[in-house]
C-alpha cells in the first residue's frame, strides 16, 4: 500500500496544472491527501473526500474552488469523523485490502509555525487523536506539519516535540521523519505495519510546481 501527501500551494502554479495532476497520478498512490488544495486539481480517483470550500472562512481572500485538504483514493469511505476544524482536518475511514484505516489528512498551523494557531492546530490534533485511539482502530495522520525532524529546515522546538508525544501516546509511528527538509509527513499507527518494509520517496525536489515537495510511504507486507 503506498500513501502520499502534497501540498500545491493554492495552485499558484496553474499554468502548470495538467503537470500538477499528472504528478499526482504517476506517484500511483493508494491514498493520496493533497493539502492547500483546489477542486481543479483532481487527479484520477474513483473517490475524492474534502473539506468545505474557504469562501465559507473568507470569500474575500480566497477563490470559489479553494479548499484545504481532499482525500482521494479508489477505496470507499465507510464512515467520517467530526474533527476539531472541519476546513483544516479531515478524517474519513477507509476499507481497504489491508483492513480498516483511518485516515486524518490535516494541515497544522496554515499561517506557519509561528503563528499562534500552530499551536492550537496541535492542540486539536491532540484531543482528535485522542477520540480516534479509543476507536482501537488503525489511523494515519498525514499532509502539512509544518515542521522538519530530521534538521534545522523549519520547525519549533515546542512544536517537534509535542507532535512526537502525540505520535507515542497513540503508538503512532512517523515514517517519513528522517527526510531532509521535509515539513510534509505520513504517520501511521504501529500495528497497522508491525514487521513490515517501509519505502519512502519523494517528488518536485525543485519545487517548480509548488513550494513543498511531495512525499509517499509505501508499506510492503511480508506476505505479499
Amino acid at each position: 500500500m503506498k500513501i502520499a501527501t502534497w501540498n500545491i500551494e493554492r495552485l499558484k502554479h496553474k499554468k502548470d496544472l495538467d503537470q500538477i495532476i499528472s504528478e499526482c497520478e504517476k506517484i500511483s498512490a493508494d491514498i493520496l491527501v493533497l493539502t492547500e488544495t483546489d477542486e481543479r486539481a483532481h487527479p484520477d480517483y474513483e473517490y475524492c473526500y474534502s473539506t468545505p470550500a474557504l469562501t465559507g472562512l473568507d470569500a474575500d481572500y480566497y477563490r470559489g474552488t479553494e479548499n484545504r485538504v481532499s482525500i482521494f483514493t479508489n477505496y470507499e469511505c465507510v464512515r467520517r469523523y467530526d474533527t476539531y476544524d472541519n476546513y483544516t482536518a479531515l478524517c474519513a475511514e477507509l476499507e481497504t485490502d489491508m483492513g480498516s484505516l483511518i485516515i486524518y489528512g490535516t494541515i497544522i498551523g496554515v499561517c506557519g509555525n509561528r503563528n499562534s494557531s500552530f499551536g492550537s492546530d496541535i492542540s486539536g490534533l491532540a484531543g482528535d487523536m485522542e477520540k480516534l485511539s479509543g476507536t482501537r482502530k488503525n489511523i494515519c495522520v498525514c499532509g502539512d506539519f509544518n515542521c522538519s525532524f530530521s534538521d534545522n529546515y523549519y520547525f519549533t522546538n515546542s512544536g517537534r516535540k509535542s507532535l512526537l508525544e502525540i505520535f507515542e501516546k497513540n503508538k503512532i509511528r512517523l515514517l517519513t521523519g528522517e527526510i531532509p527538509e521535509c515539513i510534509d509527513h505520513i504517520a501511521v499507527s504501529e500495528k497497522f505495519f508491525a514487521r513490515q518494509t517501509v519505502c519512502v520517496t519523494e517528488w518536485n525536489l525543485d519545487k517548480k510546481l509548488s513550494d513543498h515537495k511531495g512525499i509517499s510511504a509505501e508499506i510492503f507486507w511480508e506476505n505479499t
